[in-house]
């Protein structure tokens, strides 16, 4: 077991989980509440990682991420080193990827939340941050749950974009999906057998905990 490569996992997937409910709350409330025609494309561009092969964005995010485009070299000056290659530009690419498993369990939670109550919040003058924040959030907030869970299970066992993004760098881009592969490439199944167990281990004790938390002690879903 590559314990290295299993805590840079942990690592990547709860940082890409924190940046992605700071950016899908306000995003899945804009695209609620908002009237405008602009959020339709706006849904769409959201939900593109969902359709768009893995390999396909993490080759755009390493060409535009590199030194020959304005944004790459930008981002080198800045920072001093590319984002390609590094835990950075992972984090970067996974908020990319995992950005519609945050969004649209908040969009169906925001969207059951009872219309006459947030008619009422706006008419007592409650701000959009203090409704989202006051009002829905805590009504939707399994989806909430949901939101981060899935977000986090899917960095964990996400392969194409790390790999196009980050290659393979011991102690820097090295997830458990680049190890797995790597272990059966190898022909040591028994290695790959391990690794996967733990990816399967957590995949379904998040879940568990996801239903679990809205079934109530009768048995009948809430």
């Amino acid at each position: 077991m590559d314990w290295q490569a299993f805590a840079l996992s942990l690592k990547l997937a709860t940082v890409t989980t924190a940046i992605l409910l700071v950016v899908a709350v306000p995003l899945a409330a804009l695209l609620v509440l908002g009237r405008s025609r602009w959020l339709a494309p706006l849904e769409a561009l959201a939900a593109l990682p969902l359709v768009l092969p893995p390999t396909v964005l993490g080759f755009f995010l390493l060409v535009m991420l590199g030194p020959r485009t304005a944004v790459g070299r930008g981002i080198t000056a800045l920072l001093g080193h590319p984002l390609a290659f590094s835990f950075s530009g992972l984090v970067v690419g996974s908020v990319i990827y995992s950005l519609p498993f945050a969004v649209q369990p908040l969009v169906a939670g925001f969207a059951a939340v009872e219309p006459a109550l947030v008619d009422a919040a706006r008419l007592l003058g409650a701000t959009p941050a203090r409704l989202v924040l006051s009002l829905l959030v805590p009504l939707a907030r399994r989806s909430l749950l949901a939101a981060a869970v899935l977000s986090f299970l899917h960095t964990m066992g996400e392969f194409g974009v790390v790999l196009m993004l980050g290659g393979d760098i011991p102690g820097a881009t090295r997830t458990l999906s680049i190890v797995l592969y790597n272990q059966v490439e190898n022909f040591d199944y028994a290695a790959a057998n391990r690794t996967a167990a733990i990816l399967l281990g957590l995949s379904v004790v998040a879940l568990a905990a996801i239903y679990l938390g809205g079934r109530p002690r009768g048995g009948r879903r809430a």
